[in-house]
Parts: structure tokens; C-alpha cells; sequence
């Protein structure tokens, strides 16, 4: 049984359970991540994690004792049939067996459970999903069939991450009828990654021997790029990494300490697996055979002079700590909008003072510490993190315990590097890429490529250091700007003896200096993971940023100075350090910093902004600051290098499937082009020559729209803008695509987009030349003929059909029963 399913209670459902059901959580599976209005989780020292959410929003979140029954039975004088095999000769009477609910085992709930921790939704499909139309009609009992079967392979490769799971077992457990839901349901969970994935013999094997597809290069050999890089190979790409160090592994740096005798493998970097519950470093460690050690609860503080701090001085302080994260969420609620321009450290000073909490000095240097523990919670100073999204990613944190990986987590690193073709030393500094492909330059040599994908850290984006061509679009060059990237620094110490007890995972200082109140403010303990006596010192906040200019012996006398006010007092000898480490993250110049945060005047939309692909399809993006759930995490980068693999695929499939296409038309696109004619007769959006079709179910502003521009022809009139507008306009491009065309004739190109970017379109002034110049140059889309929009644009179009067939069929029936 996996840690997944260990937590989940056996919960017996009958099919009559489903009956007059109603799909609804306690708590929010899929929260709006824009909200500013949710509550903040608190942030706890105890488990020695990035982020922990508060002991009620776990409890809501995760326990299924609290969830209702999942699915509802969507004709209520309808019984679901309790038979998973109907008889094969019905009566003339007998229900359509396509509406019934399929019965796959008596847990669906506890199924259910499982697929929330790996980031789907209970009761709806995921955007991802419905872009790969995984059903022929959202909505319904399609859709809830789909769903059970998705639900049922997640769980049962869940409980055996070791083999392969093939799709044969579940052919004879799902009903005829379905098996086009099986089918699709197995490749898309094979296709993204959620199945089949890791490091195992049978799943390694799987990689074809030789290559069928065209050149991928991967810049990075972080987890996103070695994730990536293993799902490219086994879809049969040609696939080079090009790593700048000579190691890999990025920011996730396990290091050898040895002398006398002794060894510690002390991780520099990424430390701590945040949730073991869907967690996908999780799955590959246990594919390792690693037993994770949980970070214990017990973190004592001690006082600047070295005594520890009262538990009821703790309490009192921690719980008033709370207090005013609490209160900083309210204020944001109550400023709306206007909380994107506020830093959550100028709400929490103001608060600090208006309550006056902390009034002695050593309730002052705690309040300190907990400031401190949350600039290292997010890697940036309180004065930059943004009021209203620093928490944005709360809502999807991984549950279940926080872990450190006896030996480090370099052994996941050299596990999925494993004859994986990675060049090191080899520094890019200009990428090209275009409709043809890509070009990747490092030093004097180029290496070509179908698609690449970029996974350098943000802090290397930042820079500017490597030079693409074309620029990228400014919509992503701002989210780039937008976000924040800070400082963790750790000082690695190997002794020659655990002098400070085993009994304890973490324990803290109080600085007296508010300016210095980061510096070596929490000490881990990895001695009964790393294989010796080690101890590692973290420095976060504006001390990490003067940290990287303190000589490494001032920093190991102060620390030495630290411990040694702690433990001699009790009677403890603290020795000299055999070996010592001090990290420069900020200065490395291949990751300029540590990891991302929600900066004042970002949010995170710009998260996905950075996700984007741009150059049609030909260059691509992933690692840490790339996903909006899980940002800053070492398995939010592993997860983001599956997506954009997953990603890369489907292009590549899709412009081969555009080869294959004859260039005369046949009746299929005869009958495409008509529909699409059709659906634009009545635009829900019309402004000038643009119009904009869209599904009416989703209230997302990012889901997507089709955008068409009409040329040719009488040109609409607009009174937008003036002169001086019209001078600044991007008129070429209507002058060379109207110049194929006289004025009796009119031409169609079409381009996708989100509602929100339709929305701002609109809202542009200056007429069409300007909307078409924001089109192009802001918004960095590339307006394409009906037959370049894609598969994904077709499954926009068959949403909008099914919701408007929808639409009509109850119109019509509202019209028969008003002449009844």
C-alpha cells in the first residue's frame, strides 16, 4: 500500500448512494488562485517546511470523512444500474445502459481523495482535459464516467509505482460502452505524466532505442529539464540537455563531507519534500526504495544569550504572529484591488504596531523570528512580498508529512539523470527560434532542434545573460520583471560528533538585531539522515543578501559563537567542524538566486505567463517559476518539466498532422470551415473587423477564445483614436495581407486566445490598425489561416457547439411546452 492510500479510511458506497447527490466539498478542491480574499495559511516552524497550512484547512481539505457522496445521478427517477456488465440481451424496455453511472468498486470516494492530492479536480475536468477533449461533450454522464475511470488508473498505479500499468487490466472492468473513455482517460494520464513515470526498470525500458521524432534540445539539467528529458525520450524524441555546471541537478545540490574518518551528504539546496500525498518526488524515491524521515514537530527556540525561550512566551507570541497574518487578510479583502500595490511587510509592521503584541525585548526578538522563518518561507524580503498573492499557491499545497531524504536528495538527481545525453559546461547565451525550428548557442557551437525547452531559473532570466532572437514577447518579458526571485543561504557543518542530541530535526535563535534577525535564525539537524554528523545553519531575509560578502570563517566563528552560548551552559562541548560549507545562491551564475515569490504588483498569472511556448509552438518553458500551484518547490519543477513535455508533444504531433493534410479540400474541411462560419455569424464579441467566439460555461477570464480578424472588403468604420494614433500603427501588415485580396473579396485568419486578452483587445483605442499592432506586438500572438489553429482550437470549437446546441435544444423545448 503506497503513503497515498495509508491515509485513506475504507469507506463502503453502494450505487444508491450516488442518488439525488450533490457534488460539493467543504472546502474548495480547485480554488480561484487570484482570490485575494482567501485567508492565509499560517506559517509554522515545527516541520521545518517552506509553507504549512493551518490545522482546519487541512482537515477540511483532506480527510474524506468529510467529503459528501461524489457524483450525482443526473436523471433523479433514474436508479443507476448496480451491474458494472448489463445483460447483453435487454428487454425492449430496458434504460439506455450510456446513462448509466459505472460502477468500478466501492470506493470512489477514497479514489476521489486520491486524485484531488494529485492536483485534479473531484467533480470537473481539468483545463488540460478539456483541451485535449478527453470527452465529446462536457458536462453530463460522459463526463462523470470519465472521471470514475480517471480515477480508478490513478489509484491503482498509485498503489504499484514500480511496474508498468498497462491499459489491459481495466478493459474487462469498464463497460463496452465506455471503453472510448478508457482509452482516453489512459493516454491522457500517460501523456502528462500523472501514470508511468519515474525511474524503475519497467518504466525505463519503455524508452524506444531508436529515436522516430525530430531534435529536442533541453537547456537545464535541473528536475524540470531531467523530468522532461525522460518523457521525451520514452514519446521517442531526439533529445540533448546542454547543463552549464559540471554537475546535475541545478539548485538541488547533495555535496560529499568527509574528513576524519567521518561523511555527511549535506543538501545545499533543495532540502525538504513539502507533502508526501501526490507529491511525484515522493513516488520516485519510493521507486528507489528510500524510506523518507519525517521532519519532526519539536523546534525549541533559544534566546540571544543562549537560554531557551518559555513555552509560554512561545505560545503567546506564535499565536499573535497568527493574529496579524490573519488581520493582513482581512485588510486585503477590504482594499480589494488596491492590495496588489501593498507589500505584506507594511501591513504586518502597521498591524505589529496598532496591537503592539510584542513588548518586551524578548517578545520583540521572537516576533523577529517568526518574520525571519516567513522571509525564508517564500526566499524574499517582507518588503517586496505582494499583500494581496504572496500565499496564492496555499490553496494546492501537497499534504501529508514533510520529509528529508536519507542520503539527500542528490540520489533522486542521479537517478533521473542516469544515461540521460547531458552536455555539461556548456553555457547557452543566445537562442533562435522561429517556425522552422530552434537554434541553441553555447559558446562557439549550435545545436539545431524541431523545439527546445528553456528551464534556466528565473534569476537567470532576470539577467539577461542569455539573449533570444526574436525578443520575447513583452507580455512575457513583463511577467519576468513582475515576479520576485530571492535568497536562501546555508552554512554546511560536518563534526565529529552529534554533540547537539538526535532527539530533534530543527530548533531556532533569536537575534537582538531586527536587521540581522535571518542570520542563522534555524539549524536542521540531518544527522540521522545524511550518514554523519552534520548540522546546516540557514540565513534568509536581508541576511542572506549580506551573507554572500561575509568571509566564510567570520560566518563559521559566528555560528560556532551561536552554538556554543546554546550548549555549554548545559554542560556540552561544542568542537571545531571538520569540514565546512557556505553557500553563495545569489552568486552563482547560473541561478542568480534561490527561488521565486509573488512580488509587489505581480500575481500569479504571471506564473502562467512565463509557462507560455512562444515562436508557434517551438520554444518552450518550465521549472519552478513556470507553475502557479506549486511554485518554489523541488516538485513543482519536476511536475512543470511533464507538463511542457506533454506540451511539446502535442505541437509536434500536431503540426505532423497538418502535413498529412492534402492541400486541396476535402469534405471534412469543407464541413470545418462551415461550422466555424457558422458559430462566427453570432460572435459574443464584435469591435471594428475583430470578432470573438467563446464557452459560456467557464467563468475563467484565462480560458480560451477564438479570435477572427476579417480583410479585405469594406472596412468598418471606428472614430477611436486620432491622428497621431493612426501614425503609430501597425498598417503593414493590413497592407500585405490586403494587397492578395480587391475589395470585393474578404479574407479569414484566426488566432487563439484567453477571454481576458479578447476583453483587453477590445478596450483598445485607435481603431483596428492599433488593435491589430496590441495584437501582434503586445499580446505576441500569431494570427494563422482556419487550418493553423490546431487541435486545441478544435476543441474550443466543439465546446462552443455542444453549449450552443444546448442552448437552441432548450429554447425549442421552452417554445413547445409554451404552445402546449
Amino acid at each position: 500500500m503506497s503513503q497515498e492510500q495509508a491515509f485513506i479510511p475504507s469507506i463502503p458506497i453502494t450505487p444508491s448512494s450516488f442518488a439525488g447527490a450533490t457534488i460539493s466539498f467543504l472546502s474548495n478542491p480547485n480554488p480561484n488562485p487570484n482570490d485575494p480574499f482567501l485567508s492565509p495559511a499560517k506559517r509554522k516552524r515545527s516541520t521545518g517546511a517552506r509553507r504549512k497550512a493551518s490545522s482546519s484547512s487541512l482537515k477540511n481539505h483532506h480527510n474524506p470523512f468529510l467529503l459528501p457522496p461524489l457524483f450525482p445521478n443526473p436523471n433523479p427517477n433514474h436508479s443507476p444500474n448496480p451491474n458494472p456488465n448489463p445483460n447483453p440481451n435487454p428487454s425492449p424496455l430496458s434504460l439506455d445502459i450510456s446513462e448509466e453511472i459505472i460502477v468500478l468498486n466501492r470506493e470512489p470516494t477514497a479514489e476521489a481523495v486520491t486524485a484531488l492530492t494529485a492536483g485534479f479536480p473531484a467533480d470537473s475536468l481539468t483545463d488540460e482535459e478539456l483541451e485535449a477533449a478527453v470527452v465529446s461533450s462536457p458536462g453530463g454522464i460522459e463526463q462523470v464516467n470519465y472521471i470514475l475511470i480517471r480515477n480508478h488508473i490513478l489509484c491503482r498505479w498509485r498503489e504499484n509505482t514500480s511496474n508498468w500499468l498497462p491499459i489491459d487490466p481495466f478493459i474487462a472492468a469498464v463497460p463496452a460502452h465506455c471503453h472510448p473513455l478508457l482509452h482516453s482517460a489512459y493516454q491522457f494520464l500517460l501523456s502528462h505524466g500523472y501514470i508511468n513515470f519515474g525511474v524503475t526498470p519497467s518504466i525505463k525500458e519503455r524508452i524506444p532505442a531508436e529515436p522516430t521524432k525530430p531534435n529536442v534540445v533541453v537547456i537545464g539539467a535541473g528536475l524540470a529539464g531531467l523530468a522532461a528529458a525522460r518523457q521525451l525520450l520514452a514519446f521517442g524524441f531526439k533529445v540533448v540537455i546542454l547543463e552549464g555546471r559540471k554537475r546535475a541537478g541545478g539548485r538541488v545540490y547533495t555535496k560529499k563531507m568527509e574528513g576524519s574518518n567521518r561523511s555527511a551528504a549535506a543538501d545545499l539546496g533543495g532540502s525538504v519534500l513539502t507533502g508526501t500525498l501526490g507529491n511525484p518526488l515522493g513516488i520516485v524515491a519510493r521507486q528507489l526504495h528510500c524510506a523518507l524521515h519525517k521532519v519532526r514537530d519539536k523546534c525549541p527556540l533559544y534566546k540571544p544569550d543562549g537560554l531557551p525561550v518559555r513555552v509560554d512566551v512561545d505560545s503567546k507570541v506564535e499565536n499573535a504572529f497568527n493574529r496579524l497574518l490573519d488581520n493582513a487578510s482581512r485588510l486585503r479583502q477590504l482594499m480589494g484591488d488596491v492590495s496588489i500595490d501593498v507589500s505584506l511587510g507594511a501591513a504586518l509592521e502597521t498591524f505589529r504596531e496598532v496591537y503592539g503584541d510584542a513588548v518586551t525585548a524578548e517578545e520583540i526578538s521572537l516576533f523577529n523570528w517568526h518574520l525571519a522563518n516567513l522571509e525564508y518561507a517564500n526566499a524574499g524580503l517582507l518588503s517586496k512580498l505582494s499583500l494581496a498573492f504572496w500565499d496564492q499557491d496555499d490553496p494546492y499545497d501537497m499534504g501529508g508529512d514533510h520529509c528529508f531524504l536519507p542520503g539527500g536528495n542528490g540520489r533522486l538527481v542521479q537517478a533521473l539523470a542516469e544515461n540521460l545525453p547531458i552536455l555539461y559546461e556548456k553555457t547557452v547565451n543566445t537562442i533562435r527560434y522561429g517556425s522552422e525550428g530552434v537554434q541553441v548557442v553555447a559558446g562557439s557551437q549550435v545545436y539545431e532542434g524541431d523545439m527546445a525547452l528553456c528551464t534556466v531559473p528565473l534569476g537567470v532570466l532576470k539577467s539577461g545573460t542569455i539573449k533570444f532572437m526574436p525578443e520575447l514577447p513583452q507580455r512575457k518579458l513583463d511577467g519576468i520583471k513582475r515576479l520576485g526571485f530571492g535568497l536562501l543561504n546555508k552554512v554546511a557543518m560536518l563534526f565529529p560528533h552529534v554533540f547537539w542530541g538526535t532527539e530533534l530535526d530543527t530548533f531556532g535563535h533569536l537575534s537582538e538585531d531586527p536587521a540581522r534577525r535571518g542570520e542563522f535564525f534555524l539549524f536542521y539537524s540531518y544527522a540521522t539522515v545524511a550518514g554523519g554528523p552534520l548540522l546546516i545553519a540557514l540565513v534568509a531575509g536581508e541576511a542572506a543578501h549580506k551573507f554572500e560578502s561575509m568571509p566564510p570563517t567570520d560566518a563559521v566563528t559566528h555560528v560556532l559563537q551561536i552554538l556554543r552560548g546554546i550548549y555549554e551552559p548545559q554542560g556540552v562541548d561544542v568542537p571545531d567542524p571538520i569540514q565546512t560549507v557556505c553557500t553563495r545562491w545569489g552568486a552563482d551564475p547560473f541561478s542568480l538566486g534561490s527561488y521565486s515569490h509573488v512580488a509587489v504588483g505581480a500575481s500569479g498569472d504571471d506564473y502562467d505567463i512565463l509557462a507560455e511556448h512562444v515562436g508557434d509552438g517551438r520554444l518552450f518553458f518550465a521549472g519552478e517559476a513556470t507553475t502557479r500551484r506549486y511554485p518554489a518547490t523541488m516538485h513543482g519543477a519536476f511536475l512543470s518539466g511533464l507538463r511542457e513535455a506533454a506540451n511539446m508533444s502535442h505541437h509536434f504531433n500536431s503540426r505532423a498532422s497538418q502535413i498529412k493534410v492534402e492541400r486541396s479540400q476535402s469534405k471534412d474541411s469543407q464541413s470545418c470551415a462551415a461550422l466555424l462560419a457558422d458559430l462566427f455569424r453570432e460572435p459574443d464579441l464584435e469591435f471594428g473587423n475583430f470578432s470573438v467566439i467563446y464557452c459560456h460555461k467557464s467563468s475563467d477570464p484565462k480560458s480560451m477564445a477564438i479570435l477572427r480578424v476579417m480583410f479585405g472588403g469594406p472596412r468598418k468604420k471606428s472614430n477611436e483614436g486620432s491622428k497621431a494614433d493612426q501614425q503609430h500603427s501597425n498598417k503593414v501588415l493590413f497592407q500585405q495581407l490586403q494587397s492578395h485580396f480587391n475589395q470585393q473579396q474578404q479574407l479569414h485568419v484566426y488566432t487563439l486566445l484567453s477571454k481576458q486578452q479578447a476583453l483587453e483587445l477590445r478596450e483598445v483605442r485607435g481603431g483596428d490598425d492599433m488593435r491589430l499592432n496590441y495584437l501582434c506586438e503586445k499580446l505576441g500572438v500569431k494570427l494563422v489561416g482556419r487550418k493553423g489553429l490546431g487541435s486545441a482550437a478544435d476543441s474550443v470549437i466543439a465546446l462552443i457547439k455542444a453549449e450552443r446546441g444546448s442552448q437552441r435544444n432548450a429554447s425549442n423545448s421552452s417554445v413547445l411546452k409554451s404552445g402546449e
